[in-house]
């Protein structure tokens, strides 16, 4: 079983995986990776479907045991999921604020709504939301105990084309002004330009990092799609070795 801790001091990263070990019966996820984020920093992490990225942030936030590694975070965590998983019976406002400790955690729901611009859908009810409100509503949720680290795990990928710009935008102007770090997962290769200091991108199997880079630097949409294997012309796409 892995050790976990929080970390401390402004010079530790905002999370630091050593070793991460992970297995599903016979097949090996991990086998001994490392990962650094630094605070304030956003990273997008790539990859084939099945090859770990989901996995990977289950394991920071605690949800997946892993098998072996250490995973230090600094402070709290927040988590958005693909799917906006609100409660049907709870209003906006409660669903935002169900996970709050203490009244000084629920005294920041208002703030929150505000801030992912939902304040005037605070008394609707779930079902009373459109897509892209729904995931607001998520991210408000993510917020409301006032992360360190946020976790997304493909929080675009349910939304029309428009209703995922809009809300990448939010996300980004948001980790803005919160300064917190972030690691996000997507499949979607403007998705982390959009809103990443730094893309990854896992392969192999077991999974390893097979490409790093600064967005603006060596992360070009050019150097990510060749590190997926993706070979783009004519504005068509295909994986590399197939026709």
């Amino acid at each position: 079983m892995p050790a976990r801790r929080r970390t401390s001091g402004t010079e530790s990263p905002a999370a630091r995986i050593r070793g991460l070990r992970k297995a599903f019966g016979e097949r090996l996820v991990f086998d001994g990776l490392d990962l650094d984020v630094a605070r304030g920093e956003r990273v997008a992490v790539l990859g084939a479907s099945g090859c770990g990225k989901s996995t990977l942030l289950r394991c920071i936030a605690g949800l997946e045991r892993s098998d072996a590694g250490t995973i230090a975070t600094a402070g709290e965590i927040g988590v958005m999921f693909q799917e906006p998983r609100l409660f049907p019976w709870l209003d906006v406002a409660r669903n935002v604020g169900f996970p709050a400790r203490d009244d000084a955690e629920r005294a920041r729901v208002p703030s929150v709504l505000a801030l992912v611009g939902l304040a005037h859908a605070a008394r609707r009810l779930p079902k009373e939301l459109s897509g892209g409100m729904a995931q607001r509503a998520a991210l408000a949720r993510a917020l409301v105990r006032d992360p360190h680290v946020l976790l997304l795990d493909e929080p675009f990928a349910a939304l029309d084309a428009l209703r995922r710009i809009e809300l990448r935008a939010a996300v980004h102007e948001i980790l803005t002004l919160t300064r917190a770090s972030a690691i996000l997962v997507t499949h979607d290769v403007d998705d982390a330009l959009a809103i990443a200091d730094r893309v990854i991108v896992l392969a192999g199997s077991p999974a390893e990092v097979a490409f790093t880079g600064n967005v603006g630097e060596t992360a070009t949409r050019s150097a990510i799609l060749d590190a997926l294997g993706v070979i783009e012309n004519g504005g068509h796409a295909r994986v590399r070795g197939r026709t």
